[in-house]
């Protein structure tokens, strides 16, 4: 996950240090998540728990921002606690904690469509808790950047760099104006419709694509539709499972050499990248076990750029919900290939660091609220630039 550098805006944007929950029946977990977040400036932990039952009994006195649950717990375990506690706490950031397991990667799926706000994958073992930098980076930016998130609603309108005057020099024109960025400028979409949509997201994005893969039926029918989502190995799987159900058509995760056809939505596996490229003329998946991308495997970047040189201007791409700037890159390459973006707007982002990042660099032809997005996609591929 494509993180910037920490800072402590979280203090500011609260005006507090983030409180923390840890809800996790190992005392050895607990008392290195404690340490991990203790370090932190503005990171705090109220209290340290060893079961959902206490979690419930105290979030009330304790008033967390932020309650990192575990799945697997006894008496009352991490997915029956989570309704009870968002029924105390309803603004309440749950992140879900879980090992890699198929039956916890199902769970930990099924949290994200009962409330909690994002889930992140332990190591096995509590040694590889304890030496894994990488989760432990990404444990306390997800704290950071969930505990300090607010929504914000906008009504300032946004003009279209093509409505200007064609020799004028197209003023700034703000739909998001915050303390925390500048105003945004949307490119003219692409006279020709697009014949593929790329799909880039992380924290919040399974909510998201949930939202929005069941209401494009007529997308899919005619055009290939491919998304990189950053998630680990198995959680991938399960979330193919879960959007075929949803949209009803095949779902799943993209196989090297696989031929690209309308009609069919491929998945980048975890812990590995999906390009394409074309092999005798025909487009195709390419899955590539190289480093990470931005911090992340599978990473967007790779999807867009190689999409750039595949399919150009008959490109589409979305950028969902997420934290980093995965997706930046390759956007720009297919803007540059004469392709289109669509970014998903702050407010309904649980949060808005990959798609604030192309919109704020001017490459979107639209910023939209995640229910807006498939009806104006279905517009687009049916042939119209509104």
């Amino acid at each position: 996950m494509n993180l910037a550098a920490p800072t402590h805006a979280a203090v500011s944007a609260l005006g507090r240090r983030i409180r923390v929950m840890i809800v996790d029946y190992a005392v050895v977990v607990r008392g290195l998540f404690s340490r991990w977040i203790e370090a932190e400036s503005d990171l705090e932990v109220v209290a340290s728990l060893r079961s959902g039952r206490d979690a419930v009994d105290q979030v009330e006195r304790i008033a967390p921002d932020v309650v990192v649950l575990d799945v697997n717990m006894p008496e009352l375990d991490g997915i029956a606690a989570l309704p009870l506690l968002l029924e105390k706490k309803r603004d309440l950031i749950v992140i879900m904690a879980s090992t890699l397991t198929r039956r916890n990667a199902e769970i930990s799926l099924r949290a994200l469509s009962l409330g909690a706000t994002d889930y992140i994958p332990k190591p096995t073992s509590n040694q590889e808790v304890a030496g894994s930098v990488s989760f432990r980076r990404d444990l306390i930016e997800k704290i950071r950047h969930l505990g300090a998130r607010a929504k914000r609603f906008y009504s300032a309108p946004v003009r279209n760099i093509d409505t200007l005057p064609a020799k004028s020099s197209p003023p700034l024109q703000p739909r998001l104006p915050t303390h925390d960025h500048g105003p945004i400028v949307l490119r003219a979409m692409p006279s020709s419709p697009p014949r593929v949509l790329l799909i880039g997201s992380s924290t919040g994005g399974p909510q998201a694509l949930n939202a929005i893969i069941g209401h494009i039926a007529s997308v899919i029918e005619h055009a290939p539709v491919l998304i990189t989502q950053h998630m680990p190995p198995t959680f991938t799987a399960i979330l193919a499972e879960h959007l075929a159900r949803v949209a009803k058509c095949p779902v799943r995760e993209g196989q090297d050499g696989e031929e690209i056809h309308a009609g069919t939505i491929y998945i980048a596996p975890g812990g590995k990248h999906m390009t394409v490229e074309r092999r005798d003329g025909i487009a195709v998946i390419a899955i590539d076990d190289g480093p990470m991308v931005n911090f992340c495997k599978p990473a967007v970047d790779p999807l867009f750029a190689s999409a750039a040189t595949v399919w150009g201007a008959k490109a589409l791409a979305l950028v969902l919900t997420g934290m980093g700037s995965d997706g930046l890159n390759g956007a720009k390459a297919l803007v540059a290939a004469g392709g289109a973006v669509i970014a998903q707007d702050e407010a309904t982002s649980v949060v808005w660091g990959m798609p604030g990042q192309v919109a704020l660099a001017g490459l979107c032809s639209a910023v939209l609220p995640v229910n807006d997005i498939a009806p104006r996609l279905t517009r687009l591929f049916a042939g119209d630039r509104v």
